[in-house]
């Protein structure tokens, strides 16, 4: 029987990407399989949030290709790249403050998305859906943010640091949301966190990058029994 070839969900060949004439990634090249969950972990300003821009497209691609599927995205704007099935949960929490929770969501509402799916993610903004978005807490603005993003219908979750500055119990309450998004495999999502212990739990590919480049790309369980490894790049000794 021939060999069934990967169906890959995102790739990025030879990026070399930044801010105007700056080079934050350097030479990255990286495929993730459709219905993979993949943790992208690393020191502080070693290019992980870059990354994710550059996919979205919000960067300076100075070389390479970023492809979603089998076509080349490189030269799409952002909303086009939405609009092909990516969906970028930014570390900003992005929402129209102005609006209603509900509204919030009903503005970007694509295909067959429902309210109903968003609330029974993120029950809390079921009872909040009256209220406006500064009357929220930010815990709740990041969910809101999330499901926003979902309205989208993105076949490709970037999630950029989504626990960043919130309780554990609502860092808690956040993963068990994203299990339920990756559970059924029809959604390919990349995290990235500095919380690298809910990462590494979450995920089942992990990968590395420092200072622009990819140091380690494999299992996340194989990374979690090497805290060498995460002392030297992440600077914890433990997940």
């Amino acid at each position: 029987m021939p060999e069934t070839k990967p169906d890959f969900a995102l790739s990025l060949q030879n990026v070399t990407a930044g801010y105007g004439q700056t080079h934050i990634l350097r030479n990255l090249s990286l495929r993730i399989i459709r219905g993979e969950r993949v943790a992208v972990i690393g020191r502080n300003g070693a290019g992980k949030t870059t990354m994710l821009s550059t996919v979205m497209g919000l960067t300076r691609l100075h070389g390479g290709r970023v492809s979603l599927g089998e076509e080349d995205i490189s030269r799409l704007s952002p909303h086009q790249r939405s609009m092909r099935g990516l969906g970028l949960v930014p570390q900003t929490r992005d929402i129209f403050a102005s609006l209603t929770v509900e509204e919030n969501l009903t503005a970007v509402m694509r295909g067959k998305s429902t309210l109903d799916e968003a609330y029974a993610l993120f029950p809390r903004l079921k009872e909040r859906r009256r209220n406006g978005g500064t009357q929220l807490s930010g815990g709740e603005q990041q969910m809101l943010t999330i499901a926003r993003t979902l309205m989208t219908e993105p076949d490709v979750v970037l999630l950029d640091e989504p626990l960043e500055g919130l309780a554990p119990v609502i860092c808690e309450q956040l993963m068990q949301a994203f299990e339920q998004l990756a559970a059924d495999g029809r959604r390919t999502v990349v995290l990235v966190e500095q919380h690298a212990s809910a990462a590494l739990a979450f995920a089942t590919r992990a990968i590395v990058i420092t200072n622009g480049s990819i140091v380690y790309d494999d299992s996340a369980a194989a990374l979690k029994q090497q805290p060498e490894l995460l002392e030297r790049h992440i600077g914890v000794a433990r997940g």
